[in-house]
Parts: C-alpha cells; sequence; structure tokens
C-alpha cells in the first residue's frame, strides 16, 4: 500500500477522524501481542517495526545473519512471505520459485542463505529447525505472538520515525507504542536523522541497547553506475530513501519514479520505464527487492535494470555482538534446565 502523507505530519484532521476506528484496531492489536506462544528447540530472534512501511529490517537481518555465522551459528530466517500465494511451510528455492511465490525479500534473501516461508510460524519454525537451524531469525513478526521470542530486534528509521506517533489508519503504528517499546529487547535506529531520538531515549531507560547504524552502498553498485545517468525507481516502504541513497553516492539521479511497497510491476509500467530510459539516455536502477519481483520479465525491456545493493554497518558491532551472544547463551541455558 501507499502511505497517505498525512501519517507522517502533525496530527490532522484526517487522523482526528479516523482516532476511534485507530482505537479499536490498537486495542485488538494489544490483546493478541500479550497471547502466549509456542516455544522451539532453537533460540528466536525477531527482527521487526514499530509500524508499517520499511524502515531497513531486511538489511538488518543480513547484518545479523553474516554476525551469527561469525559466531559459529547456522541461521536460517523465518518469513511470512508478504506478496507470496504459498502458505507454506516451504523453503525457499530460487531456481524454481519467483516473488509471486514467496514474496518479494524472502525470494531475494534465499539467494544468500536458508529462507522457510510459513503463514503458521509454528509450522515455520519446524522446519527451520529441520534444516539445521542453530538460530531462527524472524523476518517481520514482531506484533505476532505464535512463537515466544527469545530476542526482539526493532528497526526505526532515523528521518521517519514512527510518523504522527498513532496506531492505524490514523498512523502507521501497527500496535500502542508504549505497549512495542515495553516489548523492545534491542533498538537499531538506522541514520544520522533525529525523528527516533525520543524513542531511543525510551528504550534505553528501560536498559535494551540501542544500537546506531547505517546503510553501506555496495562498492560494485556504485562502480557499476559510475559517470552514469540514472532513472531511479522503487516500489519499497521508503523510496526517497533510496533515491537519497544513491545521491549520496555520487549518483546522478535525472529522474525518479516511486510506487507503493511490494509494487507488483506490470509489463506496461515496465515498458514505459524501459522507453524513457531509452528516450533519454538514462540507466534503469532499483533495488534487489525490486528486481526480486520484477525477476524475468527485466529480459524483455531492451535495455538493463541496475540492481543498487546496500549492507547495514552497525556503529558498535562488538556491542550488538554481545547482545547476540548473552540471549543465545540466555535461551540455551533456559532451554537446558526445563530438561532437567
Amino acid at each position: 500500500m501507499r502511505e497517505p502523507g498525512f501519517w507522517h505530519r502533525p496530527p490532522s484532521l484526517a487522523s482526528r477522524l479516523l482516532l476511534p476506528i485507530a482505537a479499536i484496531y490498537g486495542n485488538i492489536a494489544a490483546t493478541r501481542m500479550q497471547k502466549a506462544g509456542t516455544a522451539v528447540g532453537v533460540p528466536v530472534l525477531c527482527v521487526g517495526n514499530y509500524h508499517m512501511g520499511g524502515a531497513g529490517k531486511t538489511p538488518t537481518t543480513l547484518a545479523l545473519v553474516a554476525l551469527l555465522r561469525e559466531l559459529g551459528e547456522t541461521p536460517v530466517v523465518l518469513s511470512r512471505g508478504y506478496g507470496g500465494q504459498l502458505h507454506g511451510p516451504v523453503v525457499v528455492d530460487p531456481s524454481r520459485h519467483s516473488a509471486a511465490d514467496v514474496g518479494d525479500e524472502p525470494l531475494m534473501m534465499a539467494r544468500r542463505l536458508p529462507v522457510v516461508v510459513a503463514r503458521n510460524r509454528t509450522e515455520g519454525a519446524a522446519l527451520a529447525a529441520s534444516q539445521g537451524a542453530t538460530v531462527i531469525l524472524m523476518d517481520d513478526g514482531f506484533q505476532n505472538p505464535a512463537l515466544i521470542k527469545d530476542a526482539a530486534l526493532v528497526v526505526i528509521d532515523s528521518r521517519r520515525g514512527v510518523g504522527n506517533g498513532s496506531v492505524f489508519p490514523a498512523g502507521p503504528l501497527r500496535a500502542p507504542l508504549a505497549l512495542q517499546i515495553a516489548r523492545t529487547d534491542a533498538l537499531v535506529v538506522v541514520g544520522d536523522g533525529t525523528a527516533a531520538d525520543v524513542i531511543a531515549a525510551q528504550v534505553a531507560e528501560r536498559g535494551a541497547p540501542v544500537l546506531r547504524a547505517r546503510l553501506v552502498p555496495e562498492p560494485a553498485s556504485v562502480e557499476a553506475l559510475r559517470g552514469r545517468r540514472v532513472l531511479a525507481f522503487a516500489g519499497i516502504g521508503d523510496p526517497a530513501r533510496f533515491v537519497a541513497t544513491l545521491q549520496a553516492s555520487g549518483i546522478e539521479v535525472v529522474e525518479q519514479r516511486a510506487y507503493p511497497d511490494h509494487h507488483p510491476f506490470t509489463a506496461e509500467e515496465l515498458g514505459g520505464l524501459a522507453a524513457a530510459a531509452k528516450r533519454d539516455g538514462l540507466s534503469l536502477v532499483t533495488t534487489e527487492k525490486d528486481l526480486a519481483r520484477i525477476g524475468s520479465a527485466q529480459n524483455a525491456l531492451g535495455v538493463d535494470v541496475v540492481p543498487f545493493a546496500v549492507t547495514l554497518a552497525f556503529e558498535d558491532e562488538g556491542k550488538l555482538r554481545l547482545f547476540l551472544l548473552d540471549r543465545l547463551n540466555g535461551a540455551r541455558a533456559a532451554k537446558l534446565a526445563k530438561r532437567r
């Protein structure tokens, strides 16, 4: 969906009119979040956010995978598979699955690590464990009570924060903010903005770590676009951040087009982008997630679509490493004690 503009402005008439519905939605979400979950045989780390739309969950998940592997773990990602038609549980196979099957983010990540898609998180966790997972990384699902989480890491964009701070549909929040903060074990703040500072202070007051991070373009992506004039397009939660990252990397963005998050590109839309690029002598550039959705359709465009890859770099990786070790060791000690 495309986020309404009033979600990211001070309380407006539109937002106030929706508050009664938001109160009902918030109560339902809060009740659901407090339900008891199912314990699984391996530690579960959840990467989520407070609100709808993008904040950097996927780069955070991939960064955690790399760090967990350094710690000797075998992580498997568990995803609901938003935008895909398969209910699962299924292990994502990029050679036979498409984004229409399993969702764009799982397909993109499955090229780098094992990913399980399942609408039923308990069944998905069982399949992930059967694949040899020593730790399960839930991509999203912070508000989902199905599994007991050994740690919940919430990702927030430092520039956008939580918008107007209201619950859906009056604002972008998925549940009342106070409840979500109370269930946050670590907060990942992406970028150098200040919109998340108040929330970061509240999380820190609870004794939970606040981890600062930034998106870093992969050198190969920057080199592939060096000296080119580009038409940038993206159907993600925050297309403006994508364009800003391109520009900060010295890439000349001549034209930009934004689409709703997880947008399913039509042949007509892709043809229009290709025609505009050819007409103005531009290179098409998009995100890895968007390219996963486009898939083989790019072969018929007559122009290359360059994926612009980014990774998440933490300011204090040692702090994150200690947090992960503490949570993993604690989870395993607790499970061992229950067996005795």
